[in-house]
C-alpha cells in the first residue's frame, strides 16, 4: 500500500506475537447507507474492515490478477521500458511513494517487492500509442481502465458514508475527497525460501491517504497492528480489505484511526494484491481541531524531510496542535 516507514517502536521480529484470528468488521456495500452505525465503529475501534458485496465482476479481477502476473514474468530490462510510453510505471523495492508514484527516498528490501503505479486520472487523459499497444497485453489497459473506475465508485460512496455519519446535523461541510487523485498500485511479492526477521514485502507503515483499498489474492501475508498484537488478515475470495489512512484520522480529529499494517513474505507462493488510494487535492487545507491547517503537499513534503533527516516517516504528530 501507499507506504512509508514509522518508528521503530513496532518490532516486526517477533512472530510469536501475530495472531492468526481474523475477527474484521464486515461491511455490505449493498448496504452501507443502512450501516452507518457499524461503519462508523469500524472506522473509530480498528480502522481497518473487510468490504462484501461490492459490485465489482468477479472475471474482471480473475483478469486482471492474471494480466498483471503475466507482466511480472517479464524480464526486469523488459518491464522497465514497458510504460515508456505511458502514464503506468515500473518500480522495483519499497520506497516510499508519493500520490504520483515518486519514491520519497531510496529503496529498501529490493528483491521482496515489484510494482506497477497506475494514475488513473493520467491514464484516462491519454490515448495508449500504437508503440505501448504493440509492448501490452492488449487487455491490460482496459482491465486498469475499468477497475479503477469501479474503485473510484467505491471511494466516493464510502467516504460519503463515512463522513455524513461524522457530520451528522452540519448543514455544510466540507469534501476532501478528490477523485483526480486515485492512482493503482499492483503489487508482487516473490516467495521467499529462507524466512528470517527481515524477510517483509512491505514494512510496517500508515498509508498516507484518505482511504485504501486492497483487492489480495489467497497467498495472504497482510498484518494489521491492534491493541498491541499483530493480527493476519485472512484472504477470502471476492472481498476487498478497506483502510483509513492518516488524512482521514486528521479530518476525523482522531476519532478514526489510521491503522498500522505491514506485509510478511511467503516461504513457497508469491503473492499478488491491487491497492486504491485516494486523497485531498495536492493544495486543498485540512481543517482539524487537533491539528495545525495543512495541505496533502505540506504533509508529503514533511515526510520527505523525515525520511532524510530521522529516516523514518513521523506523520501526523508533526502536525498536532500544541496543549
Amino acid at each position: 500500500m501507499s507506504h512509508s516507514y514509522l518508528d521503530s517502536d513496532i518490532d516486526m521480529s517477533k512472530q510469536e506475537d501475530v495472531i492468526d484470528s481474523d475477527n474484521l468488521p464486515v461491511i455490505d456495500f449493498q448496504c452501507i447507507n443502512e450501516e452507518k452505525q457499524k461503519l462508523h465503529e469500524a472506522c473509530m475501534d480498528w480502522g481497518i474492515f473487510r468490504l462484501v458485496n461490492h459490485g465489482i465482476p468477479s472475471g474482471l479481477l480473475n483478469q486482471l490478477h492474471e494480466t498483471s502476473k503475466q507482466l511480472f514474468h517479464y524480464s526486469f530490462e523488459a518491464k522497465q521500458g514497458l510504460f515508456s510510453n505511458s502514464p503506468i510505471t515500473y518500480f522495483r523495492g519499497t520506497p516510499a511513494l508519493d500520490s504520483q508514484g515518486r519514491a520519497l527516498q531510496p529503496p529498501r528490501n529490493v528483491e521482496c517487492m515489484e510494482g506497477f503505479n497506475v494514475p488513473l486520472n493520467q491514464l484516462l487523459s491519454t490515448h495508449a500509442s500504437q508503440d505501448d499497444d504493440a509492448s501490452l497485453p492488449a487487455s491490460f489497459r482496459g482491465l486498469i481502465e475499468e477497475y479503477g473506475k469501479h474503485q473510484s465508485r467505491l471511494a466516493e460512496t464510502i467516504y460519503k458514508a463515512i463522513t455524513e455519519r461524522q457530520n451528522e446535523g452540519l448543514e455544510d461541510f466540507p469534501s476532501y475527497l478528490s477523485l483526480s487523485t486515485g492512482f493503482l498500485r499492483v503489487y508482487r511479492y516473490p516467495a521467499v525460501s529462507q524466512l528470517n526477521e527481515s524477510s517483509w514485502g512491505m514494512d510496517a507503515h500508515t498509508d498516507s491517504s484518505l482511504i485504501s483499498i486492497l483487492n489480495q489474492d489467497l497467498v495472504g501475508g497482510l498484518q494489521y497492528y491492534r491493541l498491541g498484537r499483530w493480527f493476519h488478515v485472512c484472504p477470502i475470495p471476492n472481498t476487498f480489505i478497506v483502510n483509513l489512512g492518516d488524512l482521514m484520522q486528521a479530518i476525523s480529529d482522531d476519532e478514526y484511526k489510521s491503522v498500522k499494517h505491514r506485509v510478511r513474505l511467503n516461504k513457497h507462493k508469491e503473492r499478488l494484491s491491487i491497492g486504491y488510494f485516494v486523497f485531498p487535492d495536492d493544495d486543498r487545507l485540512i481543517h482539524s481541531q487537533r491539528y495545525k491547517p495543512f495541505s496533502y503537499s505540506d504533509f508529503r513534503a514533511q515526510i520527505q524531510q523525515d525520511l532524510e533527516t530521522v529516516g523514518y516517516k513521523v506523520g501526523l504528530q508533526r502536525f498536532r496542535r500544541s496543549g
